[in-house]
């Protein structure tokens, strides 16, 4: 443990230095506390159906990983093993492909991490990682820059538990200049197979009440831009969110149906990882392509003012 602390009291984040803790759970991991800060993000990955690990996409994006800082924070956009979310599937097909990161990893669960009732396999492979209580949703700071870990499979309306405590959450960090929130299912996307869900309309209403900034889902698999938008998908340069579709982390890649509205760039066909650079009051971005593939996208932004 670092001298310096950051002690995150699941409910809210209190910032007194450089390491990710828990309150009486143990450590966490560690975010950087330096600005900028780099982490990666990713979801939909490991698929290994009928062969081994090694031969899998996920493998392929897991290198990429390793090309990377080793202290670079992983951010998990759910559906992290395929099909049922079961303990023997993390051992057989995630283990030996990201398990080698556990100890920067951040992880949001999607559906299929859901696929055992309630996620509880999910929680007992990630343990603390995942959150407290198995509610699967947990914040903390990387340098300037607060992040919130949702969960898209419980409730995320108005009025709920889940709502409620973003809001507590929000309103402790409003000292950050900037906010990224990241869960599974896209509130906006073009693809063909699954494409826009209401069920994170409230929530993406109070990010963008409280100036947040990014937002990264995954759920389609593939990879999508959006220009700053407002709840509605009207476009907001000024106050707007801009979201990120990362499903390309391994699992089978989808297409793409007629450009939602703001859709900036859309990449099918490729395997990846998202890389962000969180710097003070400013970010930036570069999709990096999996061996194989060549799709890459890459641009930078400020923060909400």
């Amino acid at each position: 443990m670092h001298q310096l602390a950051l002690l995150v009291v699941w409910g809210m984040s209190l910032v007194v230095g450089g390491c990710l803790g828990t309150s009486g759970t143990g450590t966490t991991g560690e975010a950087p506390s330096v600005t900028p800060a780099t982490i990666l993000a990713v979801g939909d990955i490991a698929q290994c159906n009928s062969q081994p690990a090694a031969n899998s996409a996920a493998a392929k994006t897991a290198a990429l990983i390793e090309q990377q800082a080793p202290d670079n924070p992983l951010l998990l956009l759910g559906d992290l093993v395929y099909n049922s979310g079961t303990l023997a599937e993390y051992s057989s097909c995630y283990e030996p492909t990201y398990g080698k990161f556990m100890a920067r990893s951040f992880p949001a669960p999607g559906n299929h991490d859901y696929g055992v009732p309630a996620g509880n396999d999910y929680y007992t492979y990630f343990g603390a990682r995942a959150g407290p209580d198995k509610r699967g949703y947990y914040s903390f700071d990387v340098g300037s820059w607060h992040v919130i870990s949702l969960n898209s499979n419980v409730d995320m309306t108005k009025g709920s538990a889940h709502e409620a405590w973003l809001r507590a959450d929000l309103t402790a960090a409003r000292s950050k200049k900037c906010t990224l929130a990241y869960w599974h299912h896209p509130r906006f996307s073009s693809s063909s197979t699954h494409g826009d869900d209401p069920r994170s309309a409230d929530i993406w209403k109070v990010l963008f009440e409280f100036n947040a900034d990014v937002v990264l889902v995954g759920h389609d698999h593939t990879y999508e831009r959006f220009a700053p938008q407002d709840p509605d998908a009207n476009a907001d340069p000024a106050k707007g969110i801009r979201q990120f579709v990362i499903g390309t982390g391994g699992a089978a890649l989808y297409q793409f149906g007629p450009p939602k509205p703001n859709s900036e760039v859309r990449g099918a066909g490729s395997f990846g990882v998202a890389k962000f650079v969180l710097d003070d009051g400013k970010y930036s971005w570069e999709f990096l392509p999996a061996a194989g593939s060549t799709f890459t996208d890459r641009g930078e932004a400020i923060c909400v003012q």
